[in-house]
């Protein structure tokens, strides 16, 4: 059985236990959306103790804010009342572990071809915490920019620190 196959298992399992499935709609109960890290170690709901509903999260390497994450976050704002954002950096990343040259490397030895997009390493977290915040805090697409807070996750403790 492949890993997708025991997920399909898994989601008939999740389908079979769900109560009132129909209660839930694409606007979230707290007015949040969060950004964090693709890092298959942040469980952002138990993190947090959200239940389905309650928030919406965007994930993508390092958490980064990209012009399709403000896409989203526009559309999270505009259609779906959100008016405030976390950004949830976390400790261990593998974009501080490597540089932009050595994944651009890894990549064209996997694939045979150079990649010509950026990778966004960065070396300093809170650094690179601020400066997504700045990001979206001078985007004209976003009309919720007020309430915009940075935070780093330890993998280890799951305990979140603000950014200031």
């Amino acid at each position: 059985m492949s890993a997708t196959d025991d997920l399909l298992e898994r989601n008939r399992d999740y389908v079979a236990s769900r109560k009132n499935p129909k209660s839930l709609e694409a606007r979230p109960k707290l007015p949040v959306a969060v950004l964090t890290c693709l890092d298959a170690r942040i469980n952002i709901g138990r993190v947090m103790g959200l239940r389905e509903g309650d928030l919406h999260v965007l994930r993508n390497a390092g958490g980064m804010v990209t012009d399709d994450v403000i896409r989203s976050l526009a559309v999270s704002q505009v259609i779906h009342g959100t008016d405030e954002i976390m950004l949830i950096k976390h400790t261990d990343c593998a974009l501080i572990r490597y540089g932009e040259d050595e994944l651009r490397a890894m990549l064209t030895a996997a694939t045979g071809i150079e990649p010509t997009i950026s990778w966004g390493t960065f070396h300093d977290l809170d650094e690179n915490t601020r400066s997504d915040m700045r990001k979206i805090r001078e985007s004209p697409l976003l009309v919720n920019k007020e309430n915009v807070r940075g935070f780093v996750l330890d993998v280890g403790s799951c305990l979140l620190r603000e950014v200031i």
